[in-house]
C-alpha cells in the first residue's frame, strides 16, 4: 500500500532497516568538497561535491517520491534549475509559454532564452487553444498553475494529452501548491519545477530550485548538465530544505486553513474591489482544482479601491511583512508591480490584470485572528 504524502516527506522506505549515517535520525550534512578513495577504481560512490553529496542525494531521493518521480535535482535557486532545464532546447526551436507566469522566468524567457535563439510565444494557456500554437519546431509548453500572481488555473491532464499527441513536453511549475497539494506528474506532465526556497523550505532561510521527472531519457540529460553546469545545491541548504520538507503537510494545511479564512473576510471588506483565490467557488477554475490537486493553498491575490490604498497597506502592516518571496511560516505581502514583476513591461503586466492597486498574500502559519486584526486595523485608518 503506498504511504501517506505527510509519511514520504518524513521518511525514506529504501533507508528503513539500514543502519546508515551511525543511525541518525536527523540526516548528517556532508560538509565536504572532495572524498578519499580507497585506490584506483575503488570509489565510495561521491567524487567531487559538485558532481554529487550524500545530503544533496538524500534531498533528492525524499523530493522524488513526494512527486511521484523517478528522479529530482537539486539546485542553487528556482532560477538555476528553469535556467539548466533550457538546456535541454537547441536555437531555432519553439515553446510555448504561460503569459502569467513569476516575473524573473518572464525575463529570462524573454531576453537570455530569445538571445539564445529560442523562439518564446506567451499564450494564456488556461483559456487558449494551446494547440493551435503548435508549430513543426514547438517542443515544450511551459505552465504554472495557479499562475503567479493571478491565480490562473490551467487543467494539467487536459493539456497533457495535446502535448503527447505533438510529441512535445509538458512543463509545470508546482511552486504554489507544493508537492502536497498536487502532483503534475501524475497528470501527465513531463517535468515539473519547484523553488524550493519557497513552500519545500517553508522558514525564509535558504535558497533552493527543484527539477523532477518520471523519464529516465530526461533525467540523464539532467544529470549530465548539472554536473557540468555545476549548479547543484550546496549540503547546508540541501539539509536546510530536508529539515523543511518534514513539516510541509502540517505547514501546509494550517496555511490553507488560514489563506481561506483571509480570503472570505477579505471578500466583505468595502476597500477590496476583488479577490483571487481557487479556494473560492467563485473562481473560474475551482471546480478543476478539485479535481487536480488535493487542497487549493496558502496563496491569493487582492485588489484594493486604489494605488493610494495599496501603499498604504504596505507602509502600515507590521506583524505581516512587507516583502519579496512566498511560502514561509510568515505571512509576506508583496507588491507585483514593484517586486516580483518589477522586471516586466507594464503592458504586459496589465494584460495579465497586474494593476498598481494589486496586493499578493502568501499566508503562514500565525493565529488567523491576529492577521485578520491587523488588516482591519489598516483598512479601516485608511478607509478615515
Amino acid at each position: 500500500m503506498s504511504r501517506g504524502l505527510q509519511t514520504k516527506c518524513l521518511h525514506l522506505e529504501a533507508d528503513e532497516g539500514c543502519s546508515n549515517n551511525y543511525g541518525a535520525i536527523s540526516y548528517p550534512i556532508y560538509q565536504t568538497a572532495t572524498y578519499a578513495h580507497l585506490g584506483v577504481a575503488k570509489s565510495t560512490g561521491y567524487d567531487y561535491s559538485r558532481l554529487q553529496n550524500p545530503t544533496r542525494a538524500q534531498l533528492e531521493k525524499i523530493v522524488a517520491s513526494i512527486e511521484n518521480g523517478i528522479d529530482a535535482l537539486a539546485f542553487s535557486t528556482g532560477m538555476a534549475a528553469i535556467t539548466l532545464m533550457m538546456e535541454l532546447f537547441a536555437p531555432g526551436d519553439h515553446l510555448i509559454v504561460d503569459s502569467d507566469l513569476y516575473g524573473g522566468s518572464i525575463r529570462l524567457f524573454n531576453n537570455v532564452s530569445v538571445k539564445n535563439g529560442i523562439e518564446i510565444t506567451s499564450i494564456d494557456c488556461y483559456k487558449e487553444n494551446v494547440e493551435s500554437y503548435i508549430k513543426e519546431n514547438t517542443k515544450a509548453v511551459y505552465i504554472e498553475t495557479p499562475t503567479n500572481p493571478m491565480m490562473n488555473v490551467t487543467d494539467i491532464e487536459k493539456l497533457s494529452k495535446i502535448t503527447k499527441k505533438h510529441n512535445i513536453l509538458l512543463i509545470v511549475d508546482n511552486t504554489f501548491l507544493s508537492p502536497y497539494f498536487q502532483n503534475p506528474l501524475d497528470l501527465g506532465a513531463d517535468i515539473v519545477v519547484h523553488s524550493g526556497t519557497k513552500f519545500l523550505g517553508g522558514h525564509n532561510d535558504t535558497l533552493a530550485g527543484f527539477l523532477v521527472t518520471n523519464r529516465e531519457d530526461i533525467s540523464e540529460k539532467f544529470r549530465f548538465l548539472i554536473k557540468t553546469t555545476g549548479s547543484g545545491l550546496a549540503p547546508f541548504d540541501s539539509w536546510l530544505i530536508l529539515r523543511g520538507i518534514k513539516t510541509l503537510g502540517i505547514r501546509m494545511e494550517k496555511s490553507q486553513q488560514n489563506a481561506i479564512e483571509i480570503a472570505n473576510w477579505l471578500k466583505e471588506q468595502s476597500i477590496v474591489t476583488q479577490v483571487i483565490y481557487p479556494g473560492l467557488k467563485e473562481h473560474p477554475g475551482h471546480e478543476i482544482m478539485k479535481k487536480q490537486a488535493r487542497g487549493f493553498g496558502a496563496m491569493l491575490t487582492f485588489k484594493v479601491k486604489s494605488t493610494e490604498i495599496a501603499l498604504g497597506i504596505l507602509e502600515r502592516v507590521r506583524m505581516i511583512k512587507y516583502a519579496e518571496s512566498l511560502g514561509g511560516v510568515e505571512t509576506l505581502i508583496t507588491y507585483p508591480t514593484t517586486q516580483t514583476h518589477a522586471d516586466v513591461p507594464k503592458e504586459i503586466r496589465e494584460k495579465n490584470g497586474i494593476t498598481e492597486n494589486t496586493l499578493r498574500l502568501s499566508v503562514g502559519i500565525e493565529d488567523v485572528k491576529d492577521l485578520i486584526a491587523e488588516f482591519d486595523k489598516i483598512f479601516k485608518e485608511l478607509e478615515g
